[in-house]
């Protein structure tokens, strides 16, 4: 489910971990086996699940491999097969972080093609994050920062990623970017796992 505001509609955080919750159940898989096959502990994907936490998009992929769906289906993006979409300026589906514009979001930008091999999200680095957490998930990343300048940080090492830059890395390596300077930062990311769903 997702509501408007304006022209772009916004993904209900609480829908997220209820579509986790309900996925789950269906496949018959318990809390303690989603903890053990996904690497975070029972406690944290019942807070997901109850809304307490809101997961990153990495954290969102490694959820959806475990119970053998997309991002895409948790995000609640559940049309019918399609061979090509277009989504018009102003339609991406954002997913907003605890309603905070300083944290992190993200804008689904293709979420009308569903079962999709890449997961493409125009991503907002805030200034000076609450929390530094470093990313690991399966499959590769491309980051292309469309505005600012993001100081980067990949498997001990820093870079500077300015506008009009790619990074394009295996994300099974720890990772985490945050703006630099005063001015939030904007990247096309796009998440791409060849193992499967």
């Amino acid at each position: 489910m997702s509501i408007e505001t304006g022209h772009k509609p916004v993904i209900v955080e609480s829908e997220i971990g209820k579509r986790i919750k309900a996925f789950r159940a269906k496949k018959g898989i318990t809390l303690e086996q989603l903890a053990s096959r996904t690497g975070f502990t029972k406690g944290y994907l019942s807070k997901v699940e109850k809304s307490e936490k809101s997961p990153p998009v990495s954290t969102l992929g490694i959820i959806a491999r475990a119970l053998g769906v997309t991002i895409s289906a948790i995000l609640g993006e559940e049309n019918p097969s399609v061979p090509f979409c277009l989504v018009k300026k102003g339609e991406s589906s954002l997913i907003s972080r605890d309603g905070n514009s300083s944290e992190y979001s993200y804008e689904a930008i293709a979420y009308k093609f569903p079962n999709k091999k890449m997961e493409p999200f125009i991503l907002t680095l805030p200034v000076n994050p609450k929390k530094k957490n470093f990313y690991r998930h399966e499959g590769e990343e491309l980051l292309f920062v469309l505005e600012g300048t993001m100081q980067f940080q990949y498997n001990n090492q820093e870079y500077i990623v300015e506008q009009g830059d790619c990074i394009y890395f295996d994300s099974s390596l720890p990772h985490f970017g945050e703006s630099a300077g005063h001015k939030r930062v904007r990247c096309l990311m796009v998440l791409y796992n060849n193992t499967g769903r």
